[in-house]
């Protein structure tokens, strides 16, 4: 056989055997080798850390709320209603007489429930379509596509409060309108992702070892994708959390009496003006804190992954 003939049939070989040509995907010790220097980035980022520290304190609140306050959030005492913060009620009590500190702290579980079950959802469906989407490209991307741009023409909180208006508001609504509402965005996302790698070697060598199409989707391609599922799925998360909030706070929300950060805003906000800010401002700030530090972890992780 000619040297040439030889060349041509170990590229062959290659390929049929899976190992990933030049301009391809990284080989499987390159590939742990950039992970070691994205968690090496990781650790290394003052963003990232301050962020990680704010959300595990509220997700330590919110599996340990009980324990850490000194009171009933749920208990009411209309004799001390409207207390102003003191050092037997730190964040003082509201219009029945609840200790407001015990509602911040433990208001967290339903947060920290919600919002990330929603934003999770939006993320697998949007990642599977996206998948797909990218993958076929087409009409299947032209229809899909179409779609989704439909779906995002309307507010995502109008969204939310006409779906939550025509079956009800609950715990399992919110997630599963959150959820949905969220797959087209994470869907695109995903996609932009996909029609990069699916222009690339390993992929045409697992199509030229006649792989099915969900082999080459989630073995071959998503674990290349990740890294932007996981910075848009902490992005997503801090806007879940406000959008909950928001939906809280309009009534269509998490409903009384759980200490929910957006409906207790939403049963005190008219007393302000009377003076009487506590019940509001410190469910407001646990909002903000929240969000700030999700918001850091996303911008760590963009930057662990554009390196």
């Amino acid at each position: 056989m000619s040297l040439h003939g030889q060349q041509l049939s170990s590229g062959l070989e290659e390929a049929l055997v899976g190992t990933p040509a030049a301009g391809g995907g990284p080989p499987a010790d390159a590939g742990r080798s950039a992970r070691r220097e994205q968690l090496a980035v990781l650790a290394r980022s003052k963003t990232f850390i301050a962020g990680a520290i704010i959300v595990g304190f509220w997700v330590l609140c919110a599996i340990f709320g009980e324990a850490l306050v000194p009171k009933d959030p749920l208990a009411s005492d209309p004799l001390n209603d409207l207390q102003a913060p003191s050092g037997e009620y730190w964040f003082g009590t509201d219009r029945l007489g609840r200790d407001v500190f015990a509602r911040v702290i433990t208001g967290a579980r339903d947060i920290l429930i919600v919002a990330p079950a929603a934003t999770l959802l939006g993320t697998v469906l949007g990642t599977m379509l996206g998948l797909v989407v990218g993958y076929y490209r087409g009409i299947v991307d032209d229809v899909l596509s179409r779609i989704s741009d439909a779906i995002l023409a309307v507010p995502l909180l109008l969204v939310g409060l006409l779906s939550l208006t025509a079956l009800g508001p609950s715990r399992l609504t919110v997630i599963l309108v959150i959820g949905f509402v969220y797959t087209p965005i994470i869907a695109r996302t995903v996609r932009a992702a996909v029609l990069t790698e699916r222009e690339l070697d390993y992929v045409a060598a697992a199509r030229l070892r006649n792989e099915r199409t969900p082999y080459v989707l989630f073995a071959e391609i998503l674990p290349n994708v990740m890294g932007p599922i996981l910075v848009e799925f902490t992005v997503r998360l801090a806007y879940a959390i406000f959008l909950i909030a928001s939906l809280s706070f309009l009534g269509f929300g998490i409903q009384p009496p759980a200490p929910d950060w957006g409906l207790q805003i939403f049963e005190h906000y008219g007393l302000i003006s009377g003076g009487f800010w506590w019940p509001v401002i410190f469910p407001a700030l646990a909002i903000t804190t929240l969000v700030i530090g999700v918001q850091l972890v996303a911008d760590g992780l963009t930057d662990a992954f554009e390196r």
